[in-house]
């Protein structure tokens, strides 16, 4: 037996270099790994952003702007934030969310005119990059929650495949509160409530749609780590029509004599309830700190369905200030300046930039955006960079029976509708819409087609033309036209430079294909292009093909089987 010999010196020093070196090892592992878990512990210097878009609030609905009805939530949040004092929308509901998605006037994506419709085979075009999709490109998680309103005639256009990771709402513009059916005419009824892209049957439980949101709101930021920036685009149904809401909220407006408005200030209240619970939400895990949360609504108020815009002129679907100036607040405990009043001229164009830019994204130059960067003059009052504000040119609405080129100088056929505004002064064209002053005492009627108290409007009946200057004159009672005949101009000449930018109307007709008993009972997409339709006939012909294959093997099989049987 051979037995070597090692100095006991040596054998010991070679033990304690390997046991250095092992330790060494494991320190500077373990000093890695620390430094990558610093590094994934360390929040984002990206906010979070929570955009809350709510549907038909009118000017006058919230407790700061002197209505009955109470809104301790919001009334807190933009006393606490800068409350929006000069915010402008669209009149009507896919207008304003497609601008708030892609920075752009509706002149720039073909959809100057009325609405997008569940029966249309349109949606807000492709070719447009959205807010979310920049998010996303800027690393964070992007989620939607409630009423899309942008079309989904085929599966490009859903939220999914615009930019969101995730969708729990509603595609079209309105539906039961419930039940969340609608019927688009007769014999066109279907379910409108989606998980994704598949219809969220499983995940409904029959809750009014305000809770719902809300709670899949909340699901939502228990289940993301608030390490990593969030983008919340929280778009409730409430408060548009059907006029719905849990009784429990109809006790505290007895007074109210008018259903109409005791519903609809009741839907107001529970929407205020549920910001509530958002924002405890918000605090609760983790986000609050590092937060910049942006209220608004959509259009103005429908007074015939229990909405008020008092005192500004006109209600939703005009371009008189009731339809178009919304109540808007942005809280954040990242605002320079809290509790203040932004009078600087604001659009829902505005959020793309300066949401992107305040999300350290990028903006690219074709992007072609009317939208500017606003965070400075919300954040610290200083001047904002918009001047001025085109609020729409529609070639196609109704045209004034008295406008003509002849009224707009040469310049301008004022039989078509539009509108814009360029610092103090704005310039209405075509026919505006409704135009009545709707004062709170009008809610006192049990019927509000009784408009005894509205202050009708018969002085300017065969008028094609108006120029008001806003800020002195913010309820546009005093028509400027006539004494200032070459600001009207130089308006007009504006208004002719903007409609040379535009694009063709997308205003596509009636789509039989749309109709749900044709998607098993589902609002959803149904229009395929001539590729897709290829591919699926190619799949089905594939399996056709692979069933007729198997069945012809088995007959061979079977006559091979038979064959041997005789032969034996």
């Amino acid at each position: 037996m051979f037995i070597l010999w090692v100095p006991v010196s040596l054998f010991l020093g070679f033990i304690i270099s390997q046991t250095w070196s092992i330790q060494m090892s494991w320190e500077n592992w373990n000093a890695e790994l620390r430094n990558r878990g610093n590094g994934f512990d360390k929040p984002s210097s990206q906010p979070h952003i929570v955009f809350i878009l709510v549907d038909d609030q009118g000017f006058r609905d919230v407790g700061y702007h002197g209505s009955e009805i109470k809104t301790p939530t919001l009334d807190r949040l933009a006393a606490q934030g800068v409350k929006l004092e000069n915010y402008y929308v669209q009149p009507l509901c896919s207008p304003s969310r497609s601008q708030l998605m892609t920075g752009r006037y509706q002149i720039h994506t073909g959809l100057q005119h009325s609405i997008i419709r569940a029966t249309q085979a349109n949606c807000l075009p492709l070719e447009n990059v959205t807010l979310p999709q920049k998010l996303k490109q800027a690393g964070y998680s992007t989620h939607m929650v409630g009423k899309w309103h942008l079309g989904f005639y085929k599966r490009g256009c859903m939220p999914t495949q615009r930019g969101f990771d995730s969708f729990f709402g509603s595609l079209l513009g309105s539906g039961d509160y419930y039940s969340h059916y609608k019927c688009e005419g007769p014999g066109m009824c279907g379910y409108d409530l989606y998980e994704g892209e598949e219809a969220a049957w499983e995940q409904d439980r029959g809750l009014y749609s305000t809770v719902m949101f809300t709670r899949k709101a909340i699901s939502i930021l228990a289940n993301h780590d608030p390490r990593r920036p969030l983008f919340l685009y929280l778009a409730y149904q409430a408060v548009h029509s059907p006029l719905q809401v849990p009784a429990r909220y109809l006790e505290r407006y007895k007074g109210i004599p008018n259903p109409h408005r005791r519903k609809y200030a009741a839907m107001v209240s529970c929407l205020d309830e549920a910001i509530r619970n958002l924002t405890l939400a918000l605090k609760r895990y983790g986000y609050y700190d590092n937060t910049v949360m942006v209220y608004s609504s959509d259009n103005g108020g429908q007074p015939l369905a229990g909405g008020s815009n008092w005192p500004l002129r006109g209600s939703k679907a005009t371009y008189w200030e009731g339809g178009i100036r919304a109540v808007g607040f942005v809280h954040s405990p990242l605002l320079v300046n809290k509790g203040t009043k932004c009078r600087s001229l604001v659009h829902i164009t505005d959020w793309f930039p300066t949401l992107v830019t305040l999300g350290e994204g990028t903006l690219d130059e074709d992007l072609n955006l009317d939208g500017y960067d606003v965070w400075e003059a919300i954040s610290e009052g200083r001047p904002s960079p918009r001047q001025e504000l085109l609020h729409n040119i529609d070639p196609i609405y109704i045209k004034a029976k008295n406008g003509s080129w002849k009224a707009g100088y040469g310049i301008w056929n004022t039989a078509i509708q539009a509108a814009i505004r360029v610092g103090h002064w704005k310039l209405l064209t075509g026919v505006p819409g409704y135009s009545d002053w709707v004062p709170p005492q009008t809610f006192s009627n049990q019927r509000l087609t009784n408009r005894w108290h509205n202050e009708r409007v018969r002085w300017d009946r065969g008028k094609s033309i108006w120029l008001f200057n806003i800020t002195a004159d913010p309820y546009e009672r005093v028509d400027l036209s006539q004494r200032y005949p070459h600001i009207v101009k130089k308006m007009l000449m504006r208004l002719a430079q903007y409609n040379k930018t535009a694009v063709p109307v997308r205003y596509p007709s009636k789509d039989l294909r749309s109709n749900p008993q044709y998607n098993g009972g589902v609002w959803g997409p149904w229009y395929k292009d001539e590729r897709e339709e290829q591919e699926e006939d190619e799949r089905y012909n594939n399996l056709f093909t692979n069933h007729l294959g198997k069945r012809r093997w088995k007959k061979k099989s079977k006559s091979r089987k038979l064959k041997r049987k005789v032969e034996e």
